[in-house]
């Protein structure tokens, strides 16, 4: 990049940072982070900070294997909770099932809830949700937040992965942990409640979370009095966790005022890439007022879906969005960079069960260094990746063509009714 364009990018980047109170999050200052691309490098960092834990470990996600990664993180809990260490942990009924390591954890003195443990894990006290969460938190003082499920990276259905899954997690310490662990405990009270009615139980465990995100310790929140508000000044962090209370459209908010103010550049990475209008629109209007819209998406996990997501391709690529398919490994990493001074790294989908249906957290980045990390990242996929040519995809075949509106209708219809109409 010239010097000019690194000047107006920069200046770009001031404008977004200038603007973020309109955003609604509640961003700290003085954190560090720490971003992994790696689920091998994660566990390592996650398992040393629960062997020197000494208070309290909490942990939440969708998936947890009796594998190579998982047995040791397990052999972690069950280590912190022997020498007594409270440890919670949280994982999902359907994403992870029944495991033997449930009794390990039970007879060490680890307490464990499954979020929505109904009907062969589907239908549950929550409904059809999900905990899609991947969150973990060590003595209140570093919280871990991503896309990262205790899994093996090369693990795939089927066979092994020739190279690691692309995903990624944010190791957080500084004021925004109090957030993230206001977010867990209303989780795990929101579990332990099961015998008061769904609504009273989640106003009370939303008391708490309340409280943390008003009065965390030693962060400089904005102030907001009247409508007015004290932006910060430098480096700063939002933690932004979606639930079907009161944060329904959280995370898709924040992705749209950064779209809507992006200038010059929009990176997004997706495994699953089928957002609704909103979303599809804001993209779409960047592409021509002029940005580099850049869309990654993921492929060969389930076939439906790519089947179904190329039916879109034709009006972003007549905006002129670049597309491009991963095929190198399994693309799971949900991330997006805007104008190289906002990022986003958690675990929401640009689908609707991520952006409707379940329980997803997200962080937040404005001017960390570690932006230009995943920034860079992403390009290199990219440029990895197998770009859909606008000429090519309008010679589709016709039953090509008809495959991928019978598949996207009937995700549509399919999502309308799970999200009992809230996908749009």
């Amino acid at each position: 990049m010239s010097r000019r364009g690194a000047r107006r990018l920069a200046r770009i980047g001031r404008t977004l940072v200038s603007r973020r109170r309109a955003s609604r999050l509640a961003f700290t200052a003085g954190n560090t982070l720490r971003l992994y691309s790696r689920g091998a490098d994660y566990f390592n960092a996650l398992i040393a900070y629960i062997d020197a834990a000494r208070a309290s470990v909490a942990l939440e996600t969708y998936i947890f294997c009796d594998d190579e990664a998982g047995r040791p993180v397990s052999d972690a809990l069950v280590r912190a909770a022997q020498r007594g260490v409270r440890v919670r942990v949280i994982t999902d009924g359907l994403g992870t099932g029944r495991l033997a390591l449930f009794d390990e954890w039970i007879a060490a003195g680890v307490e464990h809830r499954i979020y929505n443990a109904g009907w062969r894990g589907i239908f549950g006290r929550f409904g059809l949700s999900r905990t899609h969460r991947k969150l973990a938190l060590v003595d209140e003082r570093v919280a871990f937040c991503g896309g990262i499920n205790v899994v093996d990276d090369f693990a795939a259905t089927g066979g092994r992965l020739a190279h690691p899954r692309w995903d990624f997690a944010v190791e957080l310490a500084g004021p925004i942990v109090a957030h993230v662990s206001a977010a867990l405990d209303a989780q795990w009270r929101r579990l332990t409640l099961g015998h008061r009615p769904y609504r009273e139980s989640m106003s009370r465990a939303l008391v708490p979370f309340a409280r943390a995100v008003s009065t965390a310790a030693g962060g400089r929140l904005r102030a907001r009095t009247r409508g007015t508000e004290r932006a910060l000044k430098g480096p700063s962090v939002a933690f932004v966790a979606r639930d079907n209370f009161v944060n329904r459209r959280a995370i898709e908010k924040a992705y749209l005022v950064a779209i809507g103010r992006a200038r010059c550049e929009i990176l997004l990475a997706n495994p699953y890439f089928m957002p609704g209008r909103k979303l599809r629109r804001a993209l779409l209007r960047a592409a021509r007022r002029g940005v580099d819209v850049r869309v990654l998406i993921g492929r060969n996990e389930f076939a439906a879906l790519d089947v179904a997501v190329p039916y879109l391709y034709r009006t972003f690529l007549k905006a002129g969005v670049h597309i491009a398919e991963y095929e190198k490994t399994m693309l799971h990493g949900k991330v997006a960079v805007v104008d190289s001074n906002w990022a986003t790294v958690g675990s929401s989908n640009l689908d609707a069960l991520s952006l409707v249906l379940n329980n997803e957290a997200n962080v937040v980045l404005i001017e960390h260094p570690e932006i230009a990390e995943l920034r860079e990242a992403m390009l290199t996929a990219f440029d990895e990746a197998r770009p859909i040519d606008a000429t090519c995809y309008a010679a589709r075949t016709w039953p090509e063509r008809l495959a991928n509106w019978l598949a996207y209708a009937t995700y549509r219809a399919v999502m309308k009714l799970l999200t009992v109409g809230g996908y749009d």
